[in-house]
C-alpha cells in the first residue's frame, strides 16, 4: 500500500482513477459524493474532481494487496465455526451471528494469535456465555484500507485448525431433581416453575420434582428412582450445605457419589457443589439458593447441558470473573423475552 497526497493543481482522471479515498468527500453543501475506502473509476474521478478540495489523500494498491472489505469478508468467514454465520456488512465491519440456542465457545488462542497480525481484529463475547439463534457473537474487520493478501493467508490458515468463533448446541438431557421435603405447596410451585423454565430454555426435559429431604434413605431412593426414570443430570436443592451429616451427603454416600467439589468461588452462589455419580453430573445448592434468580448454578448448567465435563478445576476457574454483580448478567442466559439476562421475571 502507497499512500499518495493528490495536489489540486497535479490532479486528473488518470492519476485518481484506481486510488482508494482515505476519507470522504464533500460537495460544496456538505454532502458525501465519494465515501472512505471507495475504489475510484473514471467517473466517481470526476466527481471528485468537481469537489472542493486543496489537498486529496489516497492510496495505491500493490502487488498482493486486498481491499478491505475483500479481505474482510475472507478474515470472517475464516474465523466462523460450527453454529456461526457471516449475517452481514456495515460500517466496515463483518456480523457474525449465532443460528442455534448454545454455549457460545472462543479458542481464545487462535484468536489471540489472528489479532496479533498488523490490521486485523476480531472481536467476540465471551468464551462460554450462552446465546440464542441470531444473536451477534463477534465482529471481523481490516482496519486498513489495503492489506497484504499474505497476511490473510496467515490467518486462514491459523483459523483453518480450530472453530475460533462457534457455537455448541444443547443436548436434550433429561433432567431429576429432589428438593426439600418441607417446602410449602407454593414453594414448591415455584420452584418447580422456574427450574423447568431454565431446563427447557436450554433444551433439557424436567421430570416431576421429588421432595424427598427427611432422612439419607429417603433422598438415596429419591435419587436412584430418577436415575432409573432416564434422568442424565441430577438437581439437589435445600440441602444445609455446611453441615456435613445432612441427609443429602449422607444419600450421596448411600449411593456411591463422589463428590467433585463443595463450594464454588463466586457469589452469589457460594455454596454451590458438584458430585459425580455413574457418569452422571448431580449439582447441588443451598436452602437459600433455591429461589435465586441467577447464581453460579445458571452457570454451571448450561456447560453440562451443553455436553461439557466439569469438575473441580472447572468450578475453581469461576473465580475469574466470579463476583457477579448486576453488570455481569450477560454471563447467563436470556431465559424470557424482555427480562434481563438470568431473571425468570
Amino acid at each position: 500500500m502507497k499512500p499518495i497526497a493528490v495536489r489540486r493543481p497535479e490532479a486528473s482522471v488518470a492519476i485518481l482513477a484506481d486510488r482508494i479515498l482515505c476519507y470522504d468527500v464533500r460537495d460544496g453543501s456538505g454532502r458525501i459524493v465519494a465515501p472512505k475506502g471507495a475504489r475510484l473509476t473514471p467517473d466517481s474521478a470526476r466527481v471528485v474532481l468537481a469537489a472542493p478540495w486543496d489537498e486529496l489523500h489516497v492510496v495505491a494498491g500493490e502487488p498482493g494487496d486486498l481491499h478491505e472489505e475483500q479481505a474482510g469478508d475472507r478474515l470472517a468467514r475464516a474465523v466462523t465455526g460450527g453454529g456461526v454465520e457471516v449475517k452481514g456488512y456495515s460500517g466496515g465491519q463483518w456480523t457474525l451471528t449465532a443460528t442455534r440456542r448454545g454455549l457460545l465457545r472462543i479458542a481464545t488462542a487462535a484468536l489471540a494469535e489472528i489479532n496479533g497480525h498488523g490490521g486485523i481484529s476480531v472481536f467476540t463475547l465471551f468464551d462460554r456465555q450462552p446465546v440464542d439463534v441470531g444473536e451477534i457473537v463477534a465482529r471481523a474487520k481490516v482496519t486498513p484500507l489495503l492489506i497484504a493478501e499474505a497476511t490473510v493467508v496467515a490467518v486462514e490458515r491459523r483459523a483453518a485448525t480450530e472453530g475460533v468463533v462457534r457455537v455448541t448446541a444443547f443436548q436434550p438431557r433429561t433432567i431429576g431433581a429432589v428438593a426439600r421435603e418441607s417446602l410449602e405447596p407454593r414453594q414448591r410451585e415455584r420452584f418447580e416453575s422456574a427450574l423447568r423454565l431454565k431446563v427447557e430454555w436450554l433444551g433439557g426435559r424436567l421430570l416431576p420434582v421429588r421432595f424427598a429431604t427427611g432422612t439419607a434413605g429417603l433422598v438415596a431412593a429419591a435419587l436412584t428412582d430418577l436415575r432409573d426414570q432416564g434422568a442424565e443430570v441430577l438437581v439437589v436443592a435445600g440441602a444445609s450445605a455446611l453441615d456435613p451429616l445432612d441427609p443429602v451427603f449422607g444419600a450421596l454416600e448411600l449411593i456411591g457419589a463422589r463428590m467433585e467439589r463443595h463450594g464454588a468461588p463466586a457469589h452469589p452462589g457460594s455454596l454451590l457443589w458438584l458430585a459425580r455419580w455413574e457418569g452422571r453430573p448431580v449439582l447441588g445448592m443451598p436452602t437459600c439458593g433455591m429461589f435465586s434468580q441467577a447464581t453460579t448454578f445458571d452457570l454451571v448448567l448450561p456447560r453440562l447441558l451443553a455436553g461439557e465435563t466439569v469438575g473441580n478445576a472447572e468450578l475453581a476457574a469461576l473465580g475469574h470473573g466470579g463476583l457477579l454483580s448486576r453488570e455481569m448478567a450477560y454471563r447467563f442466559p436470556p431465559y424470557r423475552s424482555g427480562a434481563a439476562r438470568g431473571e425468570l421475571e
